[in-house]
């Protein structure tokens, strides 16, 4: 689109007679042209994404006036075009094109007087500034403020009406038309937008009062309760013990809550109604902690179908199995894996590390492998445990595969 150095004045409608703007003599849209307006208008009401918007804008009011080529400017809060969104140019050559236009002559003609101009040739125009190199060439011209509320919120530029010389006086309404219409989705989605920045800083706000109310104070008192340790140990080293040991539960129970807080963010992690996924984002958290390489394998045929509770036991049984391996087994590396065998679905949980002997008894306080057995048996399904020193261990869930679909077993007979 070419700058041009002056206004002109002898294309705004407000110059044009009465004759020439008045209801009928071929001067207004037709009903096929606009129930192509409403059809466009819902197109744009319906994306709230700003960048879908301004190009569905561009794309829909081209093909409206059967114009070759069509862009939307949006102003900044200098007067000047701080985005150019174009339809009709090929990729490559609006690169070639250089340095998009800021605003000047008639392009800024329309920003200052907020009234439309049809131009019938460019370059024969007085202000003409001409294009600039690798500039495909453009004759006829249209152009259209886009208001909301009286405030400018962009500008329609479309040149070389296919099929004629020039737009016409029934073209410019459509467009005057649609221009409207998408004033109300340029502003819906800057606010769409503005919302979605908010809830994140509401979201981040919140997490950090959270953060600063449980689990920073709780840490802040840990590491209050640890600074008399050294002394203690020479003078009373069973309560330096008894600190020593409560701090570790303290930290144990911080953990808990930052796990929490990041499985609150990944909903998939905690919704029984997504096993699958819910078990790839369990490897996922794992895996980015560093320390382990976790392989995932999930047959989503062998998704057991579970209802939401029974869902979430499982998820539970997958991460105390997970977080068993991190902590105790000095593992390399972890294998998770969801498969169809028979008419079951098995999860296996497999690490390298140093293994156990699953018949000793545990210590008071670690109930690990007997809560994963609980949930297992709990939801219908059979536990087992195969380790042994030196070998890894590999945590075994089977489960009851249905043959319907969910929706067949949510549907009462």
């Amino acid at each position: 689109m070419p700058d041009v150095a002056q206004p002109s004045r002898t294309g705004p409608i407000n110059s044009w007679p009465p004759s020439a703007v008045a209801a009928g003599g071929g001067f207004e849209p037709d009903a096929s042209a606009l129930a192509a307006v409403d059809d466009a208008a819902r197109a744009i009401s319906s994306v709230l994404g700003l960048d879908e918007v301004l190009q569905l804008i561009v794309d829909r009011v081209r093909g409206l006036v059967d114009a070759t080529y069509a862009a939307l400017g949006i102003v900044g809060a200098d007067g000047r075009l701080e985005r150019f969104i174009t339809a009709g140019i090929d990729p490559h050559d609006r690169l070639a094109i250089g340095a998009l236009p800021t605003g000047r002559g008639l392009l800024g003609l329309i920003i200052r007087e907020g009234s439309s101009y049809r131009i019938p040739s460019i370059a024969n125009h007085p202000a003409t500034s001409g294009f600039p190199s690798n500039h495909p060439p453009m004759t006829s011209f249209l152009g259209v403020p886009v208001l909301f509320h009286g405030r400018s919120v962009g500008n329609l530029y479309l040149t070389d009406k296919r099929g004629a010389v020039e737009f016409s006086m029934a073209d410019q309404r459509l467009v005057e038309l649609f221009a409207r219409h998408a004033g109300i989705a340029i502003d819906n989605a800057r606010l769409h937008a503005q919302a979605g920045r908010l809830a994140v800083a509401e979201e981040r706000d919140r997490i950090g009062r959270d953060l600063h109310d449980g689990i920073i104070q709780s840490m802040y008192g840990v590491g209050l309760s640890l600074e008399d340790v050294p002394y203690l140990m020479l003078e009373s080293p069973g309560e330096a013990a008894d600190r020593v040991d409560e701090a570790i539960e303290s930290i144990n129970l911080a953990i808990r809550d930052i796990r929490n807080f990041i499985y609150g963010l990944r909903p998939e992690a905690v919704d029984g109604n997504q096993v699958v996924a819910g078990l790839a984002a369990l490897a996922e958290e794992v895996r980015h902690g560093g320390l382990i390489d976790v392989a995932v394998e999930l047959d989503p045929a062998a998704d057991p179908r579970l209802d939401p509770e029974s869902g979430s036991e499982l998820l539970n049984l997958v991460r105390e199995a997970l977080s068993n391996a991190v902590r105790h087994s000095r593992a390399l590396r972890i294998a998770l894996t969801l498969a169809a065998r028979d008419e079951t679905s098995t999860l296996v949980i497999a690490d390298d590390g140093v293994g156990f002997d699953p018949r000793i008894q545990a210590r008071a306080g670690h109930n690990g492998l007997a809560n994963m057995r609980a949930r297992a048996v709990a939801i219908g399904g059979r536990f087992e445990i195969r380790s042994a020193p030196g070998a890894g261990t590999r945590v075994i869930v089977e489960l009851p595969r249905p043959t319907g679909t969910r929706e067949d077993q949510d549907t009462p007979p």
